[in-house]
C-alpha cells in the first residue's frame, strides 16, 4: 500500500490550479445594490473639502478617494477593525466591487483607511451621512417635513472611574512610556523608582486589604497616593522641560511616547486639585476627570434602572420619517441640552434643506415657552413638543397622535445604532475624536442600509441573505 502525500491531494493535478479566480457577482447581493446606489461623486466631493479644509498642502500621492470612501462604507455596514476591513477589501469579492477595487490589484492597507478615517473626522463624516440623507429624500425614501429628535449618550469604552484607579493607571502610563521616550527619559525613571514602588504597594493595598476599612481610612489611603503622585509629576514635568529645551530629534515611538507624557502631565495637574477637593468637602469637582487617556469624556446622568450614569459624551440624534438618521456631538457636557437641541435640530433642518421640516416633535426636557416660539419662527407648523405639567399641547387630534409615534421611533433608532452591528456604544476608541468618528460612522451604517433596502423595494429586488 502506497504511502499518503504529506499535503495536497494523493493524485498529483496535471495542470497547476490558477491562483486568480474568476467569479460573476450577483445582481442582488446587498454590497452590488449598494454599490450601484450610493452618489460617489457626491460624496468624494464632501471628503475632498474636508481635506483641503484639513491638510497644509497638497505634497505627496493623490488618494485614492473612492477605495477610502469605500473601506469606510465597508466598517459602517458591517462593523469590523481595520486590519479585517483590509483582508476583506483584498479578498471578498462584493467588498472589492463596493471600494472599486475590481480592476486592479491594489488595495489600501489598514493604517491608510485609519488615517483616512482620521483626517475626515467626526464632521467630514457628518458631511457624507446629510449626503447621504439627502439623496434619500431625493429618491423618496425619506420625508424631510416631519422630524423627530432626542439626546443619548456614547459610552466609553472604559473602566469604571475611581480615585484610586485613575491614580494608579497613571503610574503604569508613565512608567511604561518613559522607557519609549528616549535616554532623557531614562534619568527621570531612576529619580522616582522609589516612588513608584511606593505608589505601586498603595494601590494594592487599597485593592486587597481595603474592603472593610471605613471611609475615612479609605480617603486616608487616597490622600497619601495624592501626595506621591504629585511628586512624581512635579519630576516628570522638569523632565519633560529638560527635553524640549535639549531639542534632540526623536523618531518613532520615542515621538509618540514623550507626546503621551506630556499628555498624562496636564491631565493629572488638573486631577490632583479635583482629587483634593473631592477629599476635601466630599462633592465632585466641576468638570472632574474620569480617564486619563482620554479625558474630554465626561460623567452623565441618564436616571435609567441599573444605570443612573454612563460615562462617555454627549450626542444629539434627529430621525427623518422613513428611518433616515442624522447626528451631532457635543464637544463639551454642556453644549447641548434637551431646551438647547430641541430648537438647534430644527436649524440644522433647515440649513441643510434650506426650510424647517413642517412637523417637528421632541419629549418633555425641550419643551418651553420660548421654545415653542422659536420653533414657530424657524417654519415649523406642527409643534409636538411634549407639554410639562397641566400645559396644553400646541397639537391636537391625529396630528398629535402621529407626532407621538414619529417620537417614540427615535428611540428604536438610537437603539439600533447602540447594537453591536454598528457599534455605536463603547467603540474602540482611543481619544473623543476617533469617539465621534465611530459614532457618525455607525450613524452612515444605519442610513446606508436604509438606502440599500429602500431602493432595493423600489427595484423589486430580493437582497440575498
Amino acid at each position: 500500500m502506497s504511502a499518503r502525500r504529506a499535503c495536497g491531494n494523493s493524485q498529483p493535478e496535471l495542470f497547476p490550479r490558477s491562483k486568480r479566480p474568476a467569479i460573476s457577482l450577483p445582481h442582488d447581493h446587498p454590497m452590488v445594490v449598494l454599490t450601484d446606489t450610493v452618489d460617489w461623486t457626491e460624496m468624494e466631493l464632501q471628503a475632498e473639502k474636508v481635506r483641503a479644509k484639513k491638510l497644509k498642502n497638497a505634497a505627496g500621492r493623490p488618494p485614492n478617494l473612492r477605495a477610502t470612501l469605500g473601506a469606510l462604507t465597508l466598517m459602517a455596514i458591517r462593523k469590523m477593525p481595520y486590519r479585517e476591513a483590509e483582508e476583506q477589501i483584498r479578498y471578498y469579492a462584493p467588498a472589492r466591487y463596493l471600494c472599486g477595487l475590481t480592476e486592479t490589484d491594489w488595495t489600501p492597507d489598514f493604517t491608510t483607511i485609519q488615517d483616512f478615517a482620521q483626517l475626515l473626522g467626526e464632521d467630514g463624516l457628518r458631511l457624507i451621512n446629510e449626503a447621504v440623507v439627502k439623496q434619500a429624500v431625493a429618491l423618496g425614501l425619506a420625508d424631510a417635513t416631519v422630524a423627530v429628535a432626542d439626546m443619548t449618550a456614547q459610552e466609553a469604552a472604559i473602566p469604571h472611574p475611581n480615585e484610586m484607579g485613575l491614580l494608579g493607571g497613571f503610574v503604569k502610563s508613565i512608567a511604561a512610556a518613559a522607557k519609549r521616550a528616549g535616554q532623557g527619559f531614562q534619568s527621570f525613571l531612576g529619580k522616582v523608582h522609589g516612588k513608584l514602588r511606593a505608589a505601586k504597594e498603595h494601590v494594592r493595598k487599597y485593592r486587597l486589604f481595603a474592603k472593610g476599612k471605613t471611609k475615612a481610612a479609605k480617603d486616608r489611603m487616597v490622600s497619601q497616593m495624592t501626595r506621591i503622585i504629585e511628586g512624581i509629576n512635579q519630576n516628570l514635568g522638569k523632565a519633560i522641560a529638560a527635553a524640549s529645551a535639549q531639542g534632540r530629534k526623536l523618531r518613532g515611538h520615542a515621538v509618540v511616547a514623550q507626546r503621551k507624557l506630556a499628555e498624562l502631565h496636564a491631565t493629572m495637574g488638573k486631577l490632583i486639585p479635583q482629587i483634593r477637593h473631592w477629599l476635601r468637602t466630599g462633592f465632585v469637582a466641576a468638570g472632574k476627570i474620569i480617564n486619563l487617556h482620554i479625558p474630554q469624556v465626561y460623567s452623565i446622568v441618564r436616571g435609567k434602572v441599573g444605570k443612573s450614569v454612563e460615562f462617555g459624551l454627549s450626542w444629539g440624534i434627529t430621525r427623518l420619517r422613513g428611518g433616515f438618521v442624522l447626528a451631532s456631538m457635543a464637544g463639551t457636557k454642556s453644549e447641548f441640552t434637551d431646551a438647547s437641541y430641541a430648537v438647534g435640530a430644527v436649524e440644522d433642518l433647515a440649513a441643510l434643506f434650506g426650510k424647517a421640516p413642517r412637523a417637528y416633535a421632541y419629549d418633555r426636557g425641550g419643551y418651553s415657552t420660548e421654545n415653542v416660539k422659536r420653533l414657530r419662527k424657524l417654519g415649523v407648523h406642527d409643534i409636538g413638543l411634549a407639554p410639562r405639567g397641566r400645559t396644553p399641547w400646541e397639537v391636537e387630534g391625529k396630528v398629535k397622535d402621529r407626532l407621538i409615534r414619529e417620537r417614540a421611533m427615535v428611540e428604536g433608532s438610537i437603539g439600533t445604532i447602540k447594537c453591536p452591528k454598528y457599534g455605536f456604544n463603547r467603540p474602540a476608541a482611543r481619544s473623543a475624536a476617533m469617539m465621534g468618528v465611530c459614532g457618525q460612522r455607525a450613524v452612515l451604517g444605519l442610513n446606508l442600509t436604509k438606502l440599500l433596502r429602500g431602493v432595493a423595494g423600489k427595484k423589486g429586488i430580493a437582497l440575498a441573505v
